[in-house]
């Protein structure tokens, strides 16, 4: 059972982040496109209550991750997370009512089976849930860096798949720094109850970092399409939080010869990835 729980709930917050990101690409198409970083594309989306059911996918998602990441490694939860691509696209070729070609469900095979190919072979261990300062300092400080680095060259560039790739990737680091904060302030909740939740700094950074995450979500899926923004958020989302884990938790991933099966995996992942970001299946129309 030491597994079961936190896979359970991080499938759970998959397939909510997943049906979170078509509905919010579907809401995002029918609001003004910006040019540069627009703090009121949030006031114009809540207009679109299909925009509010997909905060709402959000919301249940982040239950479900605080959960898995309470009982689960974050090195095990997050890189579950890669599951969100071929789900987003399953879900928005739903709603579209369009067929996915046999390509396609390949490449969601070739997902799966490299996800756990490699999470079998790496098996992650350790629980740690303090970080000492000195930990948090550097990370902290190299994530931000990355974001803005990130989320100004794709401002600079016109909506199309850099922009989008760009500011997906800046959301990941955005997700994978809320992921490990929020693994360290979770724990608190649990073992200390809510005033001590409600005094550790990790819970107003992991909250500052979901809205900056969010924000650049929004101007990511107004960037370009879904198969260019969503493929750097999946795959950064999950590199960077196995760095995070191992760096700032010191969890442990298998080494020796089952570095062969954890690269084959990846390798499967990353050609199912791309496989289905050069399907380009129809984005799910848009509509208030």
């Amino acid at each position: 059972m030491g597994f079961v729980l936190p896979v359970f709930f991080a499938l759970f917050a998959a397939f909510s982040n997943a049906l979170a990101t078509v509905l919010q690409r579907r809401a995002a198409l029918t609001v003004p496109q910006s040019e540069g970083f627009r703090p009121g594309l949030i006031l114009d989306l809540l207009r679109r209550p299909v925009w509010v059911v997909g905060i709402l996918a959000v919301i249940a998602a982040g239950v479900g991750q605080a959960v898995a990441l309470a009982t689960g490694a974050l090195t095990l939860v997050q890189p579950l997370f890669v599951l969100e691509l071929p789900l987003a696209l399953l879900i928005a070729s739903l709603l579209t009512r369009d067929r996915l070609p046999a390509a396609v469900w390949l490449a969601v095979a070739g997902v799966v089976a490299g996800l756990a190919v490699a999470l079998v072979a790496a098996s992650p261990s350790g629980n740690r849930t303090h970080v000492p300062p000195d930990r948090w300092a550097p990370a902290l400080a190299g994530c931000a860096l990355a974001v803005v680095v990130l989320a100004a060259t794709g401002l600079r560039r016109p909506p199309g798949r850099a922009r989008a790739g760009c500011l997906g990737a800046a959301t990941a680091v955005c997700y994978a720094l809320t992921a490990a904060l929020m693994k360290s302030s979770v724990s608190v909740l649990g073992t200390r109850g809510l005033l001590a939740f409600l005094t550790r700094w990790e819970t107003y950074a992991f909250a500052a970092s979901g809205v900056c995450a969010l924000l650049l979500l929004e101007h990511a899926m107004q960037g370009g399409p879904l198969v260019a923004s969503q493929p750097a958020l999946t795959l950064g989302d999950a590199s960077v939080s196995v760095a995070l884990g191992v760096l700032l938790y010191e969890e442990r991933l298998r080494a020796g010869w089952w570095l062969l099966p954890q690269l084959l995996g990846i390798g499967l992942i990353c050609a199912g990835v791309f496989a289905l970001a050069r399907s380009r299946p129809a984005d799910p129309p848009g509509g208030p």
